[in-house]
């Protein structure tokens, strides 16, 4: 069993891979790090005091321009649209967030939406990554990088408002896998924002986003977390709080889901 699920009767739920007709409930994590907890009543100051020392735009969305590796991401889209095809689209290789995130069980509802993780937290996901050659080594190449995964999301699925933790990491997504029968589309503050195949969206997800995929089709992107661009002393701020953030249980649970639900799936494939 993942590591730091809570198995009380509550709603929703998850079968545990291996384990058919075995239904483990999902919920937000109540005893969260001290440094989420303390750090979601200082992130305001956080924030403003790294958003005065940013080298790059405060905006919610941000020009691709402004970060030059992306182009290299939009060149090899293909390449790395088949690898999240060959890999991440498998099976249940790919797990919810929820069962791996447990900050993330109050917006994303089980088997909604769905992550393959090559980066977490400036730690390399080696079992995935090197499934992932072309991927991994295009990403590794990010500056500042700290998360890359494929997100995936089911038909239907509305991720509702939410924020990120830091004004220190700014989200990059390339769309892999964009439905055209319908809308899918985010909402960063007051910016309506289209995914298309090919192309890279820059936003500051310190915003309130929220997600919609109003189609019969599954979206895939790449999403990418890095550093912002800062001089002192948002560079100082930003990194010591990362730094902790790295070292919490917030992180480190979530690394040992992973690796608990890729031994799970390699069972499977015995």
């Amino acid at each position: 069993m993942a590591a730091g699920v809570d198995l009380r009767p509550i709603s929703p739920s998850w079968q545990a891979p291996g384990e058919p007709g075995r239904v483990v409930p999902m919920r937000p994590e109540p005893g969260r790090p001290l440094v989420i907890r303390v750090g979601k009543h200082l992130r305001g100051l956080f924030d403003r005091l790294i958003a005065s020392s940013s080298l790059v735009s405060n905006e919610p969305v941000l020009d691709v321009r402004d970060f030059h590796w992306t182009q290299s991401l939009r060149s090899n889209w293909e390449a790395i649209r088949d690898e999240a095809i060959a890999v991440a689209l498998q099976g249940d290789a790919a797990p919810s967030l929820a069962t791996i995130s447990p900050d993330h069980r109050a917006i994303a509802e089980v088997g909604k939406w769905r992550s393959f993780f090559l980066w977490g937290y400036g730690y390399r996901i080696d079992d995935n990554a090197d499934r992932c050659p072309r991927t991994a080594a295009l990403v590794e190449r990010i500056p500042g990088l700290n998360s890359a995964f494929f997100s995936i999301l089911a038909p239907g699925t509305h991720i509702p408002e939410h924020r990120g933790v830091t004004k220190g990491l700014i989200t990059c997504h390339l769309g892999l896998i964009v439905p055209r029968d319908g809308d899918v589309r985010m909402r960063v503050d007051d910016r309506v924002v289209r995914w298309a195949e090919g192309e890279t969206l820059v936003f500051d997800d310190t915003y309130d986003h929220e997600v919609w995929n109003e189609t019969s089709g599954t979206r895939v992107v790449l999403l990418i977390q890095f550093e912002r661009p800062l001089r002192n002393p948002g560079r100082w701020i930003a990194d010591t709080f990362l730094g902790v953030v790295k070292r919490s249980a917030f992180v480190q649970e979530a690394r040992a889901n992973i690796g608990h639900w890729n031994r799970a799936v390699k069972q499977l494939d015995v």
